[in-house]
């Protein structure tokens, strides 16, 4: 039998579960890293209940579920986890210093030449790639969330990243069933900075009671065919990440789109994070 390539995600909360179910399933020997046990628990019962649903609704086979979690292994050490993978994808919170400490680390163990992705959906791959040996390797890999579901990868080029790093993540992308786009180095590159400000637009207009949030999504779901409306879209993705990446564009761009309004500073304050804290536009079940 081949030998499955290596690939490791560092980090398993929100994305970084659902980037190690599909790689999993797409066949590679995935390697799932996270401090946390509890978090990386978690990261186990949310893939194997996303496998079960598949086969529920007929999108995922009972073999095609057996190979993935044969394929998946976790660990609370990032140079185990790393240590001679081809491909690692990192998926940490939304901070720069952390991010580059785990992307050198990650250099320092993976094999020579590895692919080093971050999953950031709003900082600088130039950025992240200072200090790490062979800069040209570090590449944007933003996916989006739910990870299992959404079909877009969007590649984010840096100041040294080589056309074969490019082309690599393309690779990458397509064998787990997504669609690649490339962009610039830009704050926000294009998705986040779009969607973002869409997503702050409508924090406003439930701050200034123009409507209800159940009535502004449903505005954009069925006048604009969004599949998901924004603050529903912000919850899941979790306010704290929101306003995270708001903070960072309003500095980086000096546009007041992106400044944070008082309500969702008022509501990571507060703890209502969204589907992770069980409450954020919306109430939030275990069967959400």
């Amino acid at each position: 039998m081949t030998a499955r390539p290596a690939l490791a995600v560092l980090g398993a909360g929100t994305m970084g579960h659902g980037i190690a179910q599909v790689a999993a399933m797409a066949g590679y020997d995935t390697r799932l890293f996270d401090v946390m046990p509890d978090v990386l628990e978690m990261a186990r019962e949310r893939i194997e209940a996303n496998l079960r649903k598949g086969i529920q609704r007929g999108k995922v086979k009972p073999e095609e579920r057996d190979r993935a979690l044969e394929g998946l292994s976790y660990s609370r050490y990032l140079g185990e986890a790393a240590d001679g993978v081809e491909i690692a994808i990192e998926a940490v919170p939304e901070k720069l210093d952390l991010k580059q400490k785990v992307l050198a680390r990650c250099g320092e163990a993976a094999a020579d030449g590895a692919l080093l992705a971050t999953n950031t959906s709003s900082l600088s791959i130039t950025a992240l790639a200072e200090g790490i040996p062979s800069p040209d390797r570090v590449i944007g890999m933003h996916f989006f969330n739910p990870v299992h579901i959404m079909a877009l990868v969007e590649i984010v080029r840096g100041a040294e990243t080589s056309d074969e790093t490019v082309a690599r993540a393309r690779e990458v992308a397509e064998r787990i069933g997504k669609t690649p786009i490339v962009i610039a180095d830009s704050p926000g590159f294009a998705s986040s900075r779009l969607g973002l400000a869409l997503g702050l637009e409508a924090i406003r207009m439930v701050e200034e009671g123009v409507a209800s949030p159940e009535d502004i999504d449903t505005a954009m779901m069925l006048g604009y065919r969004h599949p998901m409306g924004p603050l529903k879209l912000g919850d899941l993705v979790g306010l704290d990440v929101r306003l995270d990446i708001a903070r960072y564009l309003h500095e980086a761009l000096g546009s007041p789109v992106f400044e944070p309004p008082a309500l969702l500073e008022r509501m990571v304050a507060a703890g209502r994070l969204g589907r992770k804290s069980g409450r954020g536009f919306y109430r939030w079940g275990d069967d959400s």
